[in-house]
């Protein structure tokens, strides 16, 4: 059992019904919020009992609980080819964020939530080397990860490999490449590679990459966040599939 914190990160997770739900625990003095009650409600149409609880026990499962907390059962991950029929349920040309190694939990949040909101059918991560989708996660996405078709696979390559089998181009982000995102088109089906705090993307996922390509610095820094880069890069996508 996990517990999830956060009233967005609470709300979003009852909104998607993916997890199985044991209690919602709601602190006192926090009842009137517009939010509590419309969480109050969700649980209630799905039957989850809801405890009243001190702000210790909230404290107890995070700082950052706001006066609510859920107890939930596993995050359910995907596979590839849930995320590719995804893609066809939409009618649209795949839309995949890979991630390498990336190990820190508020940048794998914000990218979750970055990716939901530029429509992005699924995120593909490593079982090694990478943060799972955790409590911490969830609330650093605002809750977007309960929406978010996550696949974790025991080798990227081959995971790569597997998309571009189904003809899916696959574009890899980094500092380096003589290639600005700004000359590639980014339309069809696409796999973006987005590394971690470190190293970036691997060598071995770059030789494996159709593109790679940067983001034009002009400043004294030499480069962004992961955070920050993913995102820059999913919304030029996004311009440019029409969005």
């Amino acid at each position: 059992m996990e517990r999830l914190y956060s009233r967005q990160a609470v709300r979003e997770c009852l909104r998607a019904r993916r997890r199985a739900i044991h209690r919602l625990l709601i602190g006192e003095g926090v009842e009137d919020a517009p939010i509590i009650r419309e969480i109050r409600a969700l649980a209630q149409q799905q039957r989850v009992p809801i405890v009243a609880v001190g702000r210790d026990v909230l404290n107890a499962v995070s700082p950052h609980a706001q006066g609510v907390a859920l107890e939930v059962g596993a995050y359910p991950y995907a596979d590839l080819d849930a995320i590719l029929a995804q893609a066809r349920a939409r009618g649209e040309p795949p839309f995949i964020l890979v991630l390498d190694s990336l190990q820190d939990p508020h940048n794998f949040g914000s990218l979750i939530r970055t990716a939901e909101a530029t429509g992005v059918h699924g995120i593909v991560v490593g079982e090694r080397r990478s943060v799972g989708v955790t409590p911490a996660v969830v609330n650093a996405s605002s809750g977007a990860a309960e929406h978010m078709r996550v696949a974790r696979v025991v080798n990227l390559a081959r995971a790569v490999e597997a998309m571009k089998a189904h003809e899916v181009w696959i574009v890899a982000l980094h500092g380096e490449a003589r290639r600005t995102i700004y000359e590639t088109d980014l339309r069809g089906a696409l796999a973006f590679i987005v590394g971690g705090e470190g190293e970036g993307v691997s060598r071995l996922l770059r030789d494996k990459a159709d593109f790679v390509v940067r983001l034009p610095m002009r400043g004294q820094v030499e480069s962004l966040n992961a955070a920050v880069a993913g995102a820059v890069a999913l919304y030029e996508a996004l311009r440019q599939r029409g969005g």
